[in-house]
């Protein structure tokens, strides 16, 4: 088999790239496999681009870099207990609008619908929700090529190789397919409007209980919505301040029909998760124990409020239910998820370090896709089955072709 010469791959917002050799787009699993055992046979690793929306350096290699981009859509149905599995490199949103048209809905999904769904979903992306699981979480099986070319099923059969593989980072083999745990289609009503910081806080624990999605953007300055493309919710405000003010939204699964208006909004559930973001950012987020949300949350607008006074992106913050997943941020650990963004053209790496100085207190993990400052020792401390799992990435791809420079400090 012949590749096809590489060259620069940068992601979505320029702050990755890499210099591949290879480069390869398979349009089925058969010809992946095959290229795969190719790529062994000759001595190089591998990577997957996917939709290249992380901001850390998983992507990156010297050897074959992949594209799943042909193998996308819904492969298979099982209607009677709403399971779907579908080609690795499908879109989120394109995915949404495949289940639509069956009569079903994720179960929960991010405010980004742009990700292939194997590299978001393994990488322990989340929506946000109290009693709701990651992305990861709805994986009930999926089909990994090894670097030789053969196919490794993995379902329930083996919960213990499913929760390994759920979200992996791409470092057990390439993913070709998934099988989701889905449900029934429904439509969410969607409210918007803001409140001050202290009055956000007051009703944290309320607005989680009492609706199926609570989370809220706190905006230090008048300006910051802008950066996130956030609506202006002055009409619907609770206060008449406009900085040091939190844009809150909840979501509830309703039967009410569909309507639209600025601040509130009834629609199937895939149309109402995703927020449009203009790339004009790099983002830090950790889970911390929901117990420390709070606290968390304080101590970062403090930073924001009074040392990096510059740093304007928003505060994203979510809710996260644990799960079994060896290496999901919220392993075992109800969370919530704490963001910051640095800006274009500011040196946000001390304001990102600070970040995590204070995260770090409460024993909170990264997103695997997002800026964070772990290394091999901080990853043992943090995840109770991380030696397990190197122990598998061992055994299941020896010659560590998945691995590239920052997963082997990691994972390898």
């Amino acid at each position: 088999m012949d590749f096809e010469k590489g060259g620069l791959w940068r992601n979505w917002v320029g702050n990755q790239s890499c210099i591949s050799r290879y480069k390869g787009a398979p349009e089925s699993e058969a010809q992946l496999a095959e290229m795969m055992a190719e790529a062994d046979a000759r001595d190089l690793n591998l990577r997957v681009a996917g939709s290249g929306h992380s901001f850390t350096p998983v992507v990156g290699t010297n050897g074959l870099l992949l594209s799943l981009a042909n193998l996308r859509g819904i492969i298979d149905v099982d209607e009677s207990r709403h399971r779907v599995t579908v080609a690795a490199g499908t879109r989120i949103g394109d995915l949404g609008r495949a289940l639509k048209a069956r009569g079903l809905s994720l179960t929960n999904q991010g405010d980004i619908d742009t990700q292939a769904i194997a590299g978001a979903f393994t990488t322990g992306t989340h929506g946000t929700g109290l009693r709701l699981g990651n992305l990861a979480s709805q994986i009930v099986g999926l089909r990994l090529v090894q670097a030789d070319g053969t196919i490794l099923a993995i379902d329930e059969s083996d919960p213990e190789l499913l929760h390994a593989a759920q979200v992996s980072v791409g470092t057990l083999g390439v993913i070709s397919a998934l099988t989701l745990q889905t449900m029934p289609a429904y439509n969410l009503h969607e409210r918007l409007w803001r409140d001050d910081f202290e009055t956000c806080m007051a009703r944290h624990d309320e607005l989680a209980a009492t609706h199926r999605h609570f989370g809220f953007f706190w905006c230090p300055t008048p300006e910051s919505r802008h950066l996130y493309c956030l609506a202006d919710t002055a009409a619907v405000s609770s206060t008449d301040k406009t900085a040091d003010v939190c844009e809150m939204k909840v979501m509830d699964i309703t039967e009410a029909p569909p309507k639209e208006s600025p601040f509130e909004r009834v629609a199937y559930s895939s149309d109402v998760y995703p927020i449009e973001y203009v790339p004009n950012f790099v983002e830090l987020e950790y889970a911390v124990p929901l117990e420390h949300g709070k606290d968390a949350v304080r101590a970062v607008r403090d930073l924001m409020l009074t040392k990096h006074t510059n740093c304007i992106f928003p505060i994203e913050y979510r809710f996260t239910a644990g799960d079994p997943a060896w290496m999901s941020p919220f392993h075992h650990q109800d969370s919530i998820t704490l963001s910051v963004s640095g800006g274009p053209g500011i040196d946000y790496w001390d304001f990102l370090r600070d970040t995590d100085t204070i995260l770090r207190r409460y024993k909170s993990r990264p997103h695997w896709g997002k800026m964070h400052f772990l290394d091999t020792e901080d990853v043992t401390q943090i995840y109770p089955r991380a030696e397990d799992f190197r122990a598998l990435r061992r055994r299941l791809d020896p010659q560590g072709r998945f691995l590239n420079d920052h997963l082997r400090m990691l994972l390898g």
